[in-house]
């Protein structure tokens, strides 16, 4: 099948290899893999800040580059859901509330693309570490995923997956939430660390890159040289 690739912004700008690590795992399952090249900002920021019709912009230019996409799949649970929640409610009652309705239900985050719709679980890759897996609240409070990356990361050769006591915990970084309210949300990302570091974790592994870098920033600030990887990355290494 041919499956339509959207790069979030911050996953281009910083974390290239997850979206990379896609491509290689969809073209190995033997999918063509099509990339819009005029995509851009889903327009979660703004939406997320309250301007709503600026927001409409982003999102109507969005729809209209995937517009013929039978398949949409994103590295990110966040703006999965910015897609396949809160489109249908940005355009409700407007001309365009039928092409979001339309388009919602083709997203796909990635984990789920492959244990639900391909009824992929085992990629062959090899990765030995101590993991731990953080959940994004996106992904997980809006889109309900939750075993999908547990269940790709149990057939990874070598890998051992601690669980956290606090990996439903949010991480603090929330996109506009951490530029409006740092004082909280470094709070929020330091619990969010010492539940890793319980785990005596080798590195971090989730479905959210911008979960990532709210994490891996306050690591380093610590002085804990953890890696944290989107599983894309993990489950490539075949």
């Amino acid at each position: 099948m041919q499956i339509s690739l959207f790069v979030p912004c911050f996953i281009d700008q910083f974390f290239p290899d997850a979206a990379l690590s896609i491509v290689k795992i969809l073209e190995k399952l033997g999918h063509e893999v099509h990339y819009p090249e005029g995509q851009t900002c889903c327009g979660q920021p703004p939406f997320n800040s309250g301007y709503w019709q600026e927001a409409k912009g982003a999102a109507l230019h969005t729809i209209r580059q995937f517009r013929d996409s039978e398949f949409i799949v994103s590295p990110s649970g966040s703006c999965g859901a910015m897609l396949r929640v809160f489109y249908p409610e940005l355009f409700a009652g407007t001309k365009y509330e039928a092409e979001a309705r339309q388009l919602a239900p083709r997203v796909w985050e990635f984990s789920t693309f492959l244990v639900h719709k391909l009824g992929v679980t085992d990629l062959g890759a090899s990765f030995p570490c101590r993991a731990t897996f953080h959940d994004g609240c996106h992904g997980l409070r809006e889109l309900g995923i939750k075993q999908a990356p547990r269940t790709l990361l149990k057939h990874v050769r070598g890998l051992q997956l601690i669980e956290m006591s606090e990996a439903e915990t949010c991480c603090g970084f929330g996109g506009t939430f951490a530029v409006k309210f740092p004082h909280i949300s470094t709070a929020m990302g330091e619990v969010k660390c010492a539940s890793i570091l319980e785990t005596s974790a080798d590195c971090v592994i989730s479905n959210d890159a911008s979960c990532l870098m709210q994490i891996q920033g306050i690591l380093h600030r610590m002085g804990k040289l953890i890696p944290c990887l989107h599983i894309a990355q993990v489950l490539s290494k075949f």
